[in-house]
């Protein structure tokens, strides 16, 4: 019976223009020991672009992964090599994005239908690095629900060495869906993931799609080392508390007051650096969800007017708009 690898219990998904550095921060408040993701990058723009805005982070993230988007072997090995000397803990490959931009760029889900290749890649990026490389991808390709596909995929990463495998249980359908739509329609097949959990069973399968409540995660970690969420931390951050709380529940987390007042603290840090007070409380916006006064909350650090000012005081002002019950 698997209770989680201690190094990717819980992780937090990379989702493109969401999990930007300031995001990560918070997150890190909320679940000391969440494994937590870069948005995708890619191989181009590492090399091409500007490393400090693209790859810097505060320390306080470790654990901390940089997830690659692109497809030839040796540009994987040079952006991964930047990647950990930047101070990554872990290199991951995107092999499940469906949008048209990406495939375009011929990386992503459409990967997936090039096993051989993905393989040469991550073999060219575990020869660039010490820290562990990892992949994300789909259960098939279309309306392709065999599992063959999926284990023969699955197989050849594996031959390579590595040994983290993130399954997004959904199929990508390359053509005719949004990237929300391949979040929502494709069903969730969590009898697949189980499945490869069973046939590699010395690989870590961490669980990735409809995950949302504690309750669901502690019950999904009986059969999986790790579960990755992705809307839902977004949607709803606490959620990452009160799975945190489950997974190591020796470990305390931050009372809202104390989370607060490192995102003061942290704000004020950003906004001397040029930061917009907006970009820094963009993802605590849904944070008091279910709470009585969490309209007044996300109204108040929404506000243009109210954030014109850059004065980090506006959260602890939100703050008192919302009743916590006691001890949170």
């Amino acid at each position: 019976m698997r209770r989680g690898h201690p190094g990717w219990r819980l992780c937090v998904a990379p989702m493109i223009d969401v999990t930007d550095r300031h995001c990560r921060f918070f997150h890190r408040l909320l679940a000391p020991h969440a494994r937590l993701y870069t948005e995708m990058i890619t191989t181009g723009a590492i090399e091409n672009g500007q490393l400090p805005r693209l790859l810097d982070f505060d320390p306080a993230e470790h654990p901390v992964a940089l997830q690659l988007g692109g497809s030839e072997p040796d540009a994987l090995a040079r952006a991964a090599r930047i990647g950990e000397q930047w101070g990554y803990d872990e290199i991951n490959l995107n092999c499940g994005c469906p949008s048209e931009r990406v495939q375009k760029g011929a990386f992503g889900a459409c990967l997936m239908a090039e096993p051989r290749l993905v393989a040469d890649g991550i073999k060219a990026m575990q020869d660039a690095v010490s820290v562990p490389v990892t992949v994300k991808h789909r259960l098939g390709l279309d309306y392709n629900e065999s599992y063959d596909f999926v284990r023969d995929f699955v197989g050849e990463i594996y031959n390579t060495g590595c040994r983290v495998f993130i399954v997004h249980a959904r199929n990508a359908v390359l053509k005719g869906l949004s990237p929300k739509d391949n979040r929502e329609i494709p069903p969730l097949r969590y009898e697949v993931a189980t499945r490869l959990s069973a046939d590699f069973p010395d690989a870590v399968v961490v669980l990735n799609g409809g995950i949302a409540q504690a309750e669901q995660a502690g019950a999904l970690l009986d059969q999986f080392d790790g579960v990755m969420l992705g809307r839902a931390a977004w949607h709803d951050p606490g959620v990452l508390s009160d799975i945190s709380r489950l997974c190591w529940p020796d470990t305390p987390v931050g009372t809202r007051q104390a989370v607060v007042s490192a995102m003061m603290n942290y704000a004020a840090q950003q906004v001397a650096r040029g930061v917009p007070l907006r970009v820094v409380v963009r993802p605590m916006l849904g944070w008091m969800t279910g709470l009585y006064g969490a309209r007044r909350w996300r109204r108040m650090l929404s506000d243009p007017n109210l954030l014109r000012a850059n004065d980090p005081a506006v959260i602890a002002t939100a703050l008192a708009q919302v009743e916590v019950p006691s001890g949170q």
